[in-house]
């Protein structure tokens, strides 16, 4: 699929399912930018890879859960071709931390990032993207599940979700779809950090296909919701997962 003179941003995309959904993006054709939070060398690699395979991609920096940041996020987006066809909204954090009182600090910072950086692109992805444009934004497929210590993080995706199907409601007669990706388990730091190689096989156990997902599997569905394919879908969470959930 080759769709010439678009532009995509993609924040949280200097590693892990964001950069993967950056580089689809690219290869399918999107002038790509790469948002990211602080580290400026990932994002650097991703820009750089992209442009190696042949595709466009710049990097700009921007905290999603800071207003002012996010302002200048989508006016130097917007910038670049004239245009923001296609928003995805990948970045986010999921630190472990039971129901107690003293995890307060923990579901704060979660939230702040989670839903209010969500809330903040989303709503300034309805004011740009245009008619027939698209806006996707990342959950997770552990809300079916209530794990112990992922209630912060359950809390924040369930959110999101919320807002994605009051957005797509808002955006009534522009032709512009909202929809949210919920990957399971997916190879990525993210999920891999804190955890012991016994838990990471246990829970590979946990889908029917018995293993864990890759960031490129969660791209793939992405990409079909930012093209031509996708434009009958709105207003859905498209589970990736295996069977998992």
């Amino acid at each position: 699929m080759n769709i010439s003179k678009k532009t995509a941003l993609v924040t949280g995309a200097s590693r892990g399912i964001g950069r993967a959904i950056a580089e689809r993006l690219a290869q399918d054709g999107f002038y790509v930018i790469v948002n990211y939070a602080g580290n400026k060398v990932h994002a650097q690699a991703t820009v750089e890879h992209i442009i190696e395979q042949g595709g466009q991609a710049l990097a700009i920096q921007a905290d999603v859960a800071n207003e002012h940041e996010v302002s200048r996020l989508f006016q130097e987006a917007k910038a670049i071709n004239g245009q923001l066809d296609v928003v995805v909204h990948s970045a986010g954090i999921m630190p472990m931390a039971k129901i107690t009182p003293e995890s307060l600090p923990d579901f704060d910072k979660v939230i702040h990032t989670n839903l209010r950086g969500a809330f903040l692109i989303l709503a300034h992805a309805a004011e740009t993207v245009p008619d027939g444009g698209r806006i996707i934004v990342l959950s997770t497929s552990v809300i079916a599940k209530s794990f112990p210590a992922y209630g912060p993080y359950i809390a924040s995706k369930a959110g999101v979700e919320g807002l994605v199907h009051v957005l797509a409601n808002e955006l009534r007669g522009r032709n512009i779809t909202v929809n949210a990706v919920a990957p399971g388990p997916t190879g990525t730091d993210l999920f891999y950090n804190g955890k012991t190689d016994e838990q990471v096989a246990a829970i590979a156990k946990l889908a029917p296909l018995e293993r864990i997902g890759t960031p490129e599997e969660i791209a793939s569905v992405v990409a079909m919701l930012a093209g031509p394919d996708g434009r009958w879908i709105n207003s859905q969470v498209v589970r990736v997962n295996g069977g998992f959930a």
